[in-house]
């Protein structure tokens, strides 16, 4: 493993389905699931969609008078997601954009949700700003992300591998990684920086569990979707030193208890202003 993800976006779309949606995007729907009300009619937008699981389950339980469109980057996932919505029948839709930069029109939908749970945060506040724009007047708005203190134990044992790596002058790329994750106050401040009312917050810590450092650095999760973005700063030539370095520790701190990677799971809501 070298913090490059070599994978086509084809086969990352099937590691989504498979294995990402299943576990991780499971935790941040949940959040979603308590804590929205999807309307009965109108039109909803789902940002950062995967495969489209959850997406159809919201459209689901709404029932047909919803128009549900989803987005995603990726366009396998698309496919996959639209491949999936043909077998059940849902009336949903499926198209792919820049999550940051959405191809859509101004104050259209009754209700948008996004789940940026593995998008990097500088996007994640563009990618929700283009979430106000798209909705309506009144609509809810509604974002599931980590915040701070996410992934501290991985963070601990990266920054000692460095240290024992001799790639001290990489640290302050670990600090930056911590640092880089919005606290819940961040979250709700950018919620009232877009103008929305009633900015709510609820947060929860998941833990995802690990048998040994070979199995945490080699899960789809880590190898796939967080690792290369922790790594990438890193030489290449490193890398495998580094990951090396990294297992090592992982099993040396466990004491033959599983490795534990916890993440603090937020949900942001607030309401669009009317316009007058």
């Amino acid at each position: 493993m070298n913090g490059i993800n070599n994978k086509t976006d084809k086969e990352l779309a099937f590691l989504q389905d498979l294995f990402i949606a299943p576990d991780w995007g499971e935790r941040f729907a949940e959040l979603i699931d308590e804590h929205i009300k999807v309307p009965d009619e109108g039109k909803a937008l789902y940002v950062a969609a995967g495969t489209g699981g959850h997406a159809m389950a919201l459209q689901e339980r709404a029932g047909r008078k919803l128009e549900m469109l989803c987005v995603d980057e990726n366009a396998e996932c698309v496919e996959l997601a639209e491949a999936k919505a043909t077998v059940t029948k849902e009336e949903i839709r499926f198209t792919q954009s820049r999550l940051d930069s959405l191809a859509l029109a101004d104050n259209d939908f009754d209700l948008v949700v996004g789940n940026a749970s593995l998008i990097p945060t500088p996007r994640m506040r563009k990618m929700f700003s283009e979430m106000v724009r798209v909705a309506g007047p009144g609509a809810m708005i509604a974002l599931a992300l980590p915040t701070a203190s996410s992934f501290g134990e991985f963070f601990s044992i990266y920054w000692e591998a460095l240290h024992n790596t001799g790639l001290t002058n990489h640290e302050a790329d670990v600090e930056h990684l911590i640092t880089e994750l919005p606290t819940v106050t961040d979250v709700e401040q950018m919620a009232e920086d877009e103008g929305l009312l009633d900015v709510s917050t609820w947060t929860r810590i998941e833990e995802f569990d690990y048998k040994s450092g070979e199995q945490f650095l080699n899960s789809p999760l880590v190898a796939e979707f967080l690792m290369p973005a922790w790594l990438a700063l890193v030489p290449e030539d490193m890398r495998a030193d580094l990951s090396r370095e990294i297992s090592r520790l992982i099993n040396e701190e466990r004491h033959e208890a599983e490795f534990a990677l916890s993440v603090k799971a937020t949900l942001v809501v607030g309401q669009k202003a009317h316009s007058y």
